[in-house]
């Protein structure tokens, strides 16, 4: 597709409305070709002890039987580095050759040792040669150039290594460790994510080096997607060969969440063409990463060939910058509401008092009460089937227009209508209507909704390319001047849980990084689910999803967030039995973000905007930080947890835990 002259400043993918891989130079892993018209690889860590020689070559064993075409070993020290010899050639006695990267953080010397021994080096420009003691420094732009300088010097030998013996290059900037140098410079930016880089990818180039990946790692998903737009878009104005890029959302936690966190930020580069390589980086054992980067990048293989998507003239979104779209307020939805979710229940016949739990909702007979916990949705919506029971009064009820109309209660229930319906129709909710509009309705429906006040829109698209369609469809509705609010609503005829979460989170996600979406709803479709608890389990689970996704994308903070990373050969404690005694104690704090680290590399910094933090500082020693400051050092294992949260307390952040029956 050409792009049109009003879109020239788009460079980060081919197009807006067509799929189409971004075209990379192949760089040469061993036996694996990473870029080029070559397929996206999946790769993963390795959570043993690199010393641990045996085993390392078990697990990796596991990772390559799971799917894993890559495998990184952390190599902190020269002994590490040493160790990887003895790894990969273990490995080729059980007849495994699936190449290896060292992934290097401190240590120049580690490096260039490693770089004679594996396939590829992994190096973190913020830590790498350069310093990171969280100190503002005012630098000159001499003083600057004497950094550069001597980065150069201690880069060049590895850069040299790697020339002379075919290893491959990551260079892999991460947005918590950037240098001190960086973040006084350009701050927390992904701008400043970007130059870190380029910095070092400068370097490459004059040594005539380009056998290099690039990464721009995040936990926090906006930041992510902007860094990595930024990146593709300052290679093409700056003259770079496109080099490919290797995903990642940094410590996405584990289980739904960590999974729906990786695919907000993965999926959404992913749709627009974005990425050679994947990794997930889950907290649980590494062989599970790799079945959820492949599902992931399947959904691509046969994406080209979609329905058509009309060009789009005017794109009215800085895709390097977070901002909400302009709505006004329709009852509870836009303007500055967090966004709403609505819980579609439309297949449920005659659902009960006890089954709402499953949104939610809990109903206390013996007290005659309603509870709801952090994930009670806002609206049901129950199509042809309306609730014979009062509801709450934290939760709404959306019924078909058909339904709507013929209804005594024409107050507590909302009315849903086709466009055709609502063109049509003599009678409305006099404070809120929801229109169910198809993409491809947009201009029709542009019409219709003028000067209209009391409308918000579901918007659901059949395209298989389906959030780029959504998206033309929103910047219709921009364009077009109307500011009223949408939902967005996807939903998926037949995939297992796993596919519900991924899909979801990348055609709704990827929309609300870029400021797109007043609400979520998750449709039971065309699902076809004979058993009630079946179809109830599914219900909760697309409740879950919704309320995880706008968490993950940074819109709606619902539940506590953990922070924490995947396991590695530096971890000083067991992250996923941490990580779950964690969760079990705090999982009640509406909103606050608590980072888990293994180690002092992925500590405070990698942390990013966690509110709190618990780091492994030495065999059964714990750091325990507030936000980037050391509030607590050398703390017992023991005692860990119980003197986080006298920290949380101490802040005014504690609430206690209410159980609900």
């Amino acid at each position: 597709m050409e792009v049109k002259e009003t879109l020239a400043n788009i460079n980060y993918c081919d197009s807006l409305t067509q799929y189409s891989r971004r075209k990379t130079i192949p760089v040469k892993i061993g036996d694996v070709w990473v870029g080029g018209d070559n397929p996206i690889v999946v790769q993963s860590m390795t959570t043993k002890d690199t010393m641990d020689t045996e085993g390392s070559i078990e697990e990796c064993i596991r990772m390559i039987k799971s799917g894993c075409e890559l495998i990184r070993i952390t190599a902190p020290s020269i002994k590490e580095a040493e160790n990887l010899k003895n790894i990969k050639e273990g490995l080729a006695r059980r007849g495994y050759y699936v190449p290896l990267v060292a992934d290097i953080h401190f240590t120049p010397n580690a490096a260039e040792v490693a770089a004679r021994i594996v396939e590829k080096v992994r190096i973190n420009p913020g830590n790498y040669a350069d310093k990171k003691k969280f100190e503002v420094i005012e630098y000159t732009d001499e003083s600057y150039q004497e950094e550069l300088d001597r980065i150069r010097e201690r880069f060049l030998p590895l850069v040299r290594i790697c020339k002379e013996h075919g290893t491959a290059m990551r260079i892999g900037t991460n947005h918590g460790s950037l240098s001190d140098r960086i973040m006084s410079r350009y701050g927390d930016t992904p701008l400043g994510m970007v130059e870190s880089a380029l910095e070092f990818l400068r370097i490459c180039e004059e040594e005539k080096f380009f056998d290099i990946v690039i990464s721009m790692k995040s936990s926090n998903t906006q930041v992510m997607v902007q860094a990595y737009r930024l990146l593709v878009q300052k290679l093409d104005e700056g003259g770079f060969k496109p080099y490919p890029l290797h995903l990642g959302v940094t410590e996405a936690g584990d289980g739904e969440d960590g999974r729906v966190k990786s695919a907000v930020g993965i999926g959404t580069l992913l749709e627009d063409g974005l990425g050679d390589t994947v990794r997930v980086s889950l907290t649980e054992d590494p062989e599970f990463e790799a079945p959820v980067a492949r599902a992931l990048i399947d959904r691509y293989a046969k994406r080209t060939g979609h329905g058509a998507i009309r060009d789009i003239d005017k794109y009215p979104i800085d895709p390097f910058e977070y901002k909400k779209r302009n709505s006004f307020e329709v009852y509870n939805f836009g303007g500055q509401n967090v966004p709403r979710v609505i819980t579609d229940i439309s297949k449920v016949d005659g659902i009960t008092q006890k089954e709402m739990k499953k949104l939610g909702h809990f109903y206390l007979p013996e007290l005659d009460k309603w509870k709801m916990n952090d994930l009670g949705c806002d609206f049901v919506y129950s199509g042809k089937q309306p609730i014979s029971f009062m509801l709450p009064n934290g939760l709404k009820e959306i019924v078909d227009w058909s339904v709507w109309k013929e209804l005594g209660d024409h107050e507590n229930k909302f009315p849903a209508f086709s466009i055709a319906e609502f063109i049509e129709a003599s009678a409305y909710h006099q404070e809120l209507n929801f229109l169910r509009l198809k993409d491809i309705e947009v201009e029709k429906a542009i019409i219709a909704l003028a000067g209209r006040k009391d409308v918000v829109v579901i918007l659901h698209s059949d395209n298989k390319h389906n959030m780029p369609a959504l998206r033309r469809a929103y910047i219709a509705l921009i364009n077009a001047g109307v500011a009223l609010p949408v939902v967005t609503e996807v939903d998926y005829k037949e995939q297992d849980a796993d596919q519900t979460m991924l899909y979801a989170a990348t055609d709704v996600g990827g929309l609300l990084i870029d400021g797109l979406g007043d609400g979520v709803m998750l449709g039971l479709g065309e699902k076809k689910l004979e058993d009630r608890k079946d179809l109830l389990d599914t219900i909760k689970l697309h409740n879950s999803v919704s309320f995880g996704v706008l968490q993950a994308a940074r819109t709606r903070m619902s539940k506590t967030e953990y922070i924490s990373c995947p396991s590695c050969g530096r971890t000083l404690f067991d992250l996923q039995e941490t990580t779950a005694m964690i969760r079990k104690r705090t999982d009640h704090l509406k909103g606050v973000k608590i980072g888990i680290m293994g180690c002092i590399v992925n500590g405070p910094g990698e942390m990013a905007d966690a509110d709190y933090g618990y780091v492994g500082s030495g065999k059964g020693k714990i750091t325990l930080y507030k936000g980037k400051e050391v509030v607590k050092r050398s703390v017992p294992s023991e005692n860990a947890v119980d003197e986080l949260i006298n920290i949380i307390r101490e802040d005014g952040q504690w609430i206690e835990p209410e159980a609900v029956d």
